[in-house]
């Protein structure tokens, strides 16, 4: 099998923590698709490293559920059903309702700081979307809850929402053309930074609730389509 395009090239010698977010990143963006299989000799020759590292990395990568190790035949791309959409989000939404508590008791300069990124990332955004740059707007919606829950500090939740933001990525990256609201993905954001800003605890609650909500709709819709269709 061929290597992909558009597949890294690690200069000197890669540790497998770098292998694994190398390669994290080009399974969120879709270089490596769901169900196929990760081939460690094309691999270690590309990135021009040994096996061992990047076994651990695939180890880690296993761990985080973005791959899977499977008895006898390889490691391969998590495919996300239906079920795992719906428990992505809804973990999702446990840790982002956390973080909007966290960060609304933090005082008025951590809101303040937090939302200086968001409104940086909004920014970034409402370009992508006029010139329909997919990949873009979907690396910038999850870099937008990434930050507001970095914006808490809290280690734990952050290393928790690592590994949800890379198997989002992977869902929305599968609805590319079919997205049905991109209209108002930047107005969704708008309103949640609003909310945090204004320090409006119940509005951001009920705000990141329809937005995972919505979220799921989308994506469960898509994917009962392609079944019908394919």
């Amino acid at each position: 099998m061929a290597a992909p395009e558009g597949l890294f090239i690690l200069e000197g010698r890669p540790t497998a923590q770098l292998i694994a977010d190398q390669l994290r990143e080009q399974i969120v963006q879709g270089t490596f698709r769901p169900g196929q299989q990760i081939n460690e000799s094309l691999l270690a020759s590309q990135l021009h490293t040994s096996r061992g590292p990047l076994r651990e990395a695939l180890q880690r990568l296993c761990q985080e559920g973005i791959l899977v190790s499977h008895r006898n035949r390889g490691v391969f791309v998590l495919e996300l059903s239906t079920g795992d959409v719906k428990e992505i989000y809804a973990v999702r939404e446990s840790v982002e309702l956390a973080a909007a508590n966290i960060l609304l008791d933090a005082g008025q300069e951590d809101i303040n700081d937090t939302c200086e990124v968001l409104r940086r990332i909004i920014g970034d955004m409402v370009k992508q979307v006029a010139v329909s740059d997919w990949q873009a707007i979907a690396r910038l919606d999850m870099e937008f809850h990434t930050a507001f829950v970095a914006g808490t500090g809290n280690t734990r939740l952050i290393r928790i929402y690592k590994t949800l933001a890379a198997e989002s990525r992977m869902c929305i990256l599968n609805l590319e053309v079919s997205y049905p609201r991109v209209d108002v993905l930047v107005q969704e954001h708008q309103n949640i930074l609003d909310l945090l800003e204004a320090g409006d605890r119940k509005g951001l609650q009920l705000a990141i609730r329809r937005h995972m909500q919505k979220g799921v709709e989308d994506l469960t819709a898509t994917t009962q389509h392609i079944d019908i269709t394919a």
